[in-house]
């Protein structure tokens, strides 16, 4: 449902612990985009000031606003998710235009179905929990970048969450079981026998009966995917920087003005001041072409599952919910 273990009281085995991510405590409350800038700004000189840092960059707004923060001549990895013989959504050359604009050295890593059945079960053995599979790109980043000899990965992370970005959870007022509904990745009535529906997580954030997402965005989400981040990075030995994670909305959401077509607001804000030639591209979640990777996988096989499930009814990011939970519960048999 949420892809990752709400309640930090459990494990799925007594010896084996979950590496749970630690919310910085001293972030910075923003009250509009110039300060939300200088935040950045300050947070990328930091971490290069000593010039072992570069930047994993997208073709989305977020990372390419901290691309101008970057020292000339500086680093930028992007990944390229392989499909043999199909045509996958692709960033580098969106990429490679905000490095050029940057005066930045672009990089790609490409990502093969190869490296997700080689680095998940580390990944997952670290994390003591199924991964997400961003966290296998991240990784496999975060090792070429320690190759070539970079101490710190800076990510354009968690501005979505904390900035009104995901308009499609904020599009309207929903109800708490309709929130559920929406939000859960995959239903676990859908798929195994004996499920449990995880309502504290949701009902923390309702009241009255209505969710406050943007709350639940950016507690829950925020925490979910931020350790995704933290797990590959520090299983690879190199330091993980989000600068964006550092801050956090001093003022109410203006879910209006995101249901208008302006989401993520201030962060656009900034970006329409640094690129002033550029149109803001279309929104896309990291690629990760699951639907072509896990096309003919036939579906799991352990005794927690359904028997004779129909995978063809589950989308390619259902059916890697399958496979690394019972990816996941082999290792401990292992």
């Amino acid at each position: 449902m949420l892809r990752t273990v709400y309640n930090r009281e459990c494990r799925f085995f007594d010896d084996i612990e979950i590496k749970f991510f630690q919310e910085n405590k001293d972030r910075y409350p923003i009250f509009n985009s110039f300060e939300l800038e200088k935040r950045l700004q300050t947070e990328v000189a930091r971490v290069c000031e000593h010039g072992k840092a570069a930047l994993a960059l997208s073709g989305g707004i977020d990372s390419a606003i901290l691309a101008k923060y970057m020292p000339k001549g500086s680093v930028a990895y992007t990944f390229k998710c392989v499909v043999p013989g199909v045509q996958v959504t692709d960033e580098t050359n969106m990429a490679k235009k905000y490095a050029d604009e940057c005066g930045l050295e672009h990089r790609v890593v490409e990502i093969y179905w190869e490296d997700f059945e080689r680095y998940a079960p580390m990944l997952m053995q670290r994390k003591g929990s199924p991964i997400h599979s961003i966290e296998v790109q991240i990784y496999k980043a975060a090792l070429q970048a320690k190759k070539d000899g970079f101490d710190t990965l800076i990510f354009g992370e968690s501005a979505d969450v904390n900035y009104g970005g995901q308009d499609g959870l904020l599009s309207k007022d929903w109800t708490t079981e309709e929130y559920m509904d929406r939000y859960s990745y995959l239903n676990p009535c859908d798929v195994l026998k004996k499920p449990i529906i995880i309502r504290e997580a949701f009902e923390k954030y309702s009241k009255d009966g209505i969710m406050d997402v943007h709350e639940f965005n950016r507690n829950v989400y925020y925490c979910e995917s931020m350790g995704s981040y933290e797990n590959a990075c520090s299983l690879a030995g190199i330091n993980l920087c989000a600068p964006y994670s550092k801050t956090y909305m001093g003022v109410p959401l203006d879910y209006e003005r995101v249901r208008r077509g302006e989401n993520k607001y201030l962060v656009r804000e900034i970006f329409e001041r640094l690129y002033q030639d550029f149109i803001i591209p279309k929104k896309l979640p990291m690629p990760r072409p699951m639907n072509e990777w896990m096309r003919n996988w036939l579906g799991p096989c352990r005794k927690e599952f359904k028997d004779n499930l129909n995978m063809n009814q589950f989308t390619g990011d259902q059916k890697w919910l399958c496979w690394a939970l019972e990816s996941f519960l082999n290792l401990i048999d292992k």
